[in-house]
């Protein structure tokens, strides 16, 4: 009978494939110029997506033909030797993002949780519009706020007292090591995890909203818990939307330049101490671009435009596959 319905299911929907067709082909002229409209428009995404690739391959072939896939690996970032290397740039950007998505996403699901199964009505819509107020936020905003508000709060009262504790403490040491000087890369992780709750938590909310209410107090009606009930009927029948939430949430914090330029130090090295500066690839392109006085600078800068390009789009690609997986 399953065989017979995907049977069923495949055929109606090729007969409706087959149909939408027709129509496209032989519909009055008013409803061939629209769907030719909506055809350039969305080829118009794929132009500009395109364009951009191509314009920063142009702008990085200086450096990557000089320097080779070396480029990726390399360390040493010294303009005035004409020397570049993204592998600093590309460490501060995962190790930020990651410390990013391991503070918000438990948060954010939370969030969704509190505000979808249990907050009084009376309270689910001020707070809704709070997480999308709270999304509204200019990203420089929070750079400021980080600097001189949040980088002194957390160096007295977390990057100390951790730095005191883990202090003999084998491979911890070197992990949370001093001085507690506030800025690092775990306060650009702490505060990109703020920046990007918001939109993570209204997205799962969204998707959390979508499932079957009749499923959920099925499973109150058997003496399911909330937490019993959000991790057997919630998370599986939302699984993929949950995913997409958390990876739109880790492309906004790869790419986000003001608020990291702020607060991360902007030193160029690779470390396991995530209370030391550091940079990204956004930041550096930030601080230099202005001030990158030779041909192969500016080069080298594009081309980790170009890195991070490529990054967003392996990660967007991971999503994609992974929701697939999930669908499947």
């Amino acid at each position: 009978m399953a065989l017979v319905d995907r049977q069923r299911v495949a055929t109606s929907s090729a007969a409706g494939d087959s149909r939408r067709s027709v129509r496209f082909f032989n519909g009055s002229a008013f409803e061939r110029a629209f769907a030719g409209l909506c055809l350039a428009a969305a080829l118009f995404v794929l132009l500009i997506l395109g364009g951009f690739f191509v314009s920063l391959t142009i702008g990085a072939w200086p450096a990557l033909a000089k320097f080779g896939p070396a480029f990726v690996w390399t360390t040493t970032w010294n303009p005035v030797t004409g020397v570049f290397g993204a592998l600093p740039a590309i460490a501060g950007t995962l190790i930020t993002s990651a410390i990013a998505i391991v503070i918000a996403v438990p948060l954010a699901f939370a969030i969704a949780i509190f505000i979808t199964q249990l907050a009084p009505e009376w309270l689910r819509q001020p707070l809704g519009v709070a997480i999308e107020l709270l999304a509204a936020i200019p990203s420089i905003i929070y750079g400021m706020w980080g600097l001189f508000v949040f980088a002194p709060v957390f160096r007295t009262f977390v990057q100390a007292p951790i730095i005191a504790l883990f202090d003999n403490v084998p491979v911890l040491s070197s992990i949370f090591s001093g001085p507690a000087i506030g800025i690092g890369m775990a306060t650009a992780g702490v505060v990109l995890a703020i920046m990007i709750l918001p939109f993570i938590a209204a997205v799962m909310r969204d998707v959390i909203a979508t499932v079957p209410k009749r499923l959920k107090e099925s499973g109150y009606a058997i003496g399911a818990t909330d937490w019993e009930v959000a991790r057997a009927i919630i998370i599986p029948n939302c699984a993929g939307g949950l995913t997409g939430a958390v990876f739109l949430g880790l492309g906004r914090a790869l790419g986000e330049t003001m608020a990291v330029t702020f607060i991360i130090g902007n030193a160029n090295r690779i470390t396991a101490n995530i209370f030391a500066p550091s940079n990204t690839i956004a930041s550096t392109i930030a601080n230099e671009f202005q001030e990158a006085y030779t041909d192969m600078h500016s080069s080298a800068l594009i081309a980790l435009g170009l890195l991070l390009f490529v990054i967003t789009f392996i990660v967007l690609a991971l999503a994609r596959l992974m929701l697939k997986r999930i669908s499947s």
